[in-house]
């Protein structure tokens, strides 16, 4: 299987958490600036949420993409108010034309004093965890 990352970080929490999925998967995560000009089986696509949005480079990172050369997209992300950047992340990937896995994965990330330390070393064996289900299901 073939496998890439990217993710837009504003404050390192997404960073640090493809950082986490690229280490399970041995794959360089990516910054979405970064062009994906490979085939893959599965795009692990990560952001965090400020001032209640995805941050638009995503999106422009999903137009750059050919749906017929990525067969999955994996969403992950960090949110210190809101639920999950998710919802946002599979949206703008859906709206696409991709194939978005109904799994995904999303911890607090700090804002502040507001969830100081997340991600935290638990949130990081967790997501280690969801990565190796992720690649592993059948």
């Amino acid at each position: 299987m073939k496998y890439a990352i990217r993710y837009y970080s504003k404050f390192g929490h997404s960073e640090q958490m493809a950082q986490v999925v690229g280490e399970v998967l041995g794959v360089k995560p990516e910054s979405v600036e970064t062009p994906l000009t490979e085939e893959v089986d599965i795009l692990f696509v990560g952001a965090g949420i400020f001032l209640a949005k995805v941050n638009s480079c995503v999106k422009e990172f999903a137009r750059t993409l050919d749906p017929k050369k990525v067969k999955k997209v994996v969403c992950f992300g960090s949110c210190a108010i809101l639920d999950s950047p998710v919802p946002q992340i599979r949206k703008i990937f859906e709206e696409s034309g991709f194939n978005v896995a109904a799994e995904s994965f999303t911890c607090r990330g700090a804002m502040g004093p507001l969830h100081a330390g997340h991600p935290d070393a638990k949130d990081l064996d967790d997501l280690r965890t969801f990565t190796k289900q992720t690649i592993n299901a059948k």
